[in-house]
């Protein structure tokens, strides 16, 4: 089994999606990644804000990459997520899972998005930890 901390490298650098939105991984703990990037004119909507499915897409991959550093492959049943204020193209946003909770093969995750020190969305997932190890 490949060590817990090494799982999201390796979960990025399969997952053209992300990659694609340019996330960095700027931390990584077991239970706890965290996850940054920069709004793009592309992922605007037509407010001419960022598409909230960005925010989710950053937060969701923090969720993942979190879930998974226990060495189990993790996969979500539910998700869902406030936004709380809109954002402009060149921000750079932060994700970051504050909460991991196990429950034997079911995970509660709290993730929050962040630019610079301000709350801009608050995410909720439940994760399903199954018998296959990373490698």
């Amino acid at each position: 089994m490949i060590d817990g901390k090494k799982i999201p490298a390796k979960m990025l650098s399969l997952d053209p999606y992300s990659t694609w939105l340019g996330i960095e991984i700027l931390s990584v703990e077991i239970g706890c990644v965290k996850l940054g990037m920069t709004i793009r004119p592309e992922m605007l909507n037509s407010m001419g804000k960022a598409h909230g499915g960005i925010t989710y897409s950053l937060a969701d991959t923090a969720f993942g990459f979190s879930s998974n550093t226990h060495g189990k492959f993790a996969v979500s049943i539910e998700t869902s997520i406030n936004h709380i204020e809109a954002l402009e193209e060149g921000d750079y946003i932060t994700a970051e899972c504050t909460l991991d909770k196990t429950k034997t093969k079911v995970g509660f995750n709290i993730v929050e998005v962040k630019k610079g020190d301000e709350l801009v969305a608050l995410f909720k997932g439940v994760v399903y930890r199954t018998t296959k190890d990373w490698e």
